[in-house]
C-alpha cells in the first residue's frame, strides 16, 4: 500500500492507496504530521512506501522521521513523471502543478486536457494528446480575491466565501459576492472556452479546495474530481518505483 502526503502551507492531506484505489483520507496540521503518519503505520502495517509532496514548509526532521518507517520519494523537479514536460521554466512548475498533470495522463491518455485546481490561486494546466505539458496560468483564488478587496481598500469588508442571489449587487456586500464569486466564474469559462476554440476535443477537470462551490456555477462541461492531486502523486510513485 501507499502512503500519499500532500503538505499544504497550513494543512497536510494524507491518503492510503491499494495500486490505484482509495483506501483512506485524512487532513491534519502540519506540526502534527509526524504523529498522523505513525499511527497510519499502526493501522495500516501493508504500508510500505510514500511519496511527500510539499509545498508548505515541511522540516527535514519531520521528512527524516516519516523516512524511517518507510521508502519515501520526495517529488522535485527532478523526479521522473510520465509526460513530456515543455515548459519554459520546468525548475518553477510548482509539484502539485506537477502531480496534476501526471493524473492527468492516467485517467485521460491520448486526450488534450486542461486541468483547473481552484484553491488557494487558481491553477489552469495544459497537456495534449501527445503527452506533451505546454503549461497553463495561475490567477488569485476566491479568498485572495476576498481578502484582497478589504486589506487594500479603507471600507470594505472581509467576507466569507458566498454564492450571490443575484449578478446585480445592491449592496456593498452584495456587489463584493458578486464581483469575486462571479469573477471567478466568468474567468474559468472564459479560459475553458478559449481553449475549446483551439482544442474542441478538450477534457476538462476541476479540483482543489473550492471545486464543488465553483462546479455549480460553471457554465462548461467538467469533471469534478476533489482527489485528483493525491491520485497524480500515487501514480508518480508507481511511475517511479515500477
Amino acid at each position: 500500500m501507499n502512503l500519499i502526503i500532500d503538505v499544504g502551507n497550513t494543512f497536510v492531506k494524507l491518503a492510503g492507496f491499494e495500486k490505484d484505489k482509495l483506501v483512506f483520507r485524512e487532513t491534519t496540521k502540519l506540526s502534527g504530521v509526524v504523529e498522523v503518519v505513525n499511527k497510519l503505520k499502526e493501522s495500516y502495517p501493508e504500508l510500505k512506501q510514500g511519496i511527500v509532496s510539499s509545498v508548505g514548509r515541511l522540516k527535514s526532521k519531520q521528512i527524516d522521521a516519516i523516512s524511517k518507517n518507510f521508502n519515501v520519494l520526495e517529488l522535485t523537479h527532478k523526479t521522473k513523471v510520465p509526460f513530456k514536460n515543455s515548459y519554459d521554466t520546468p525548475k518553477t512548475l510548482g509539484i502539485d502543478r506537477i502531480a496534476l498533470v501526471s493524473a492527468s495522463v492516467y485517467h485521460y491518455p491520448d486526450n488534450n486536457v486542461l486541468i483547473i485546481d481552484a484553491g488557494t490561486c487558481i491553477t489552469y494546466d495544459f497537456i495534449t494528446d501527445k503527452n506533451e505539458y505546454l503549461g497553463g496560468a495561475i490567477s488569485p483564488g476566491l479568498r485572495i480575491r476576498y481578502k484582497g478587496l478589504n486589506n487594500l481598500t479603507a471600507n470594505l469588508p472581509l467576507l466569507e466565501t458566498k454564492i450571490p442571489k443575484h449578478f446585480l449587487g445592491t449592496s456593498t456586500n452584495s456587489s463584493i459576492h458578486s464581483g469575486v464569486v462571479n469573477g471567478v466564474v466568468n474567468e474559468i469559462d472564459g479560459f475553458i472556452s478559449a481553449y475549446k476554440d483551439k482544442y474542441p476535443d478538450l477534457t476538462v477537470i476541476l479540483t482543489g479546495g473550492d471545486a464543488n462551490f465553483l462546479s455549480e456555477q460553471l457554465k462548461s462541461s467538467i469533471f469534478a474530481n476533489s482527489n485528483f492531486l493525491l491520485e497524480g502523486l500515487n501514480y508518480i510513485l508507481e511511475f517511479n518505483t515500477n
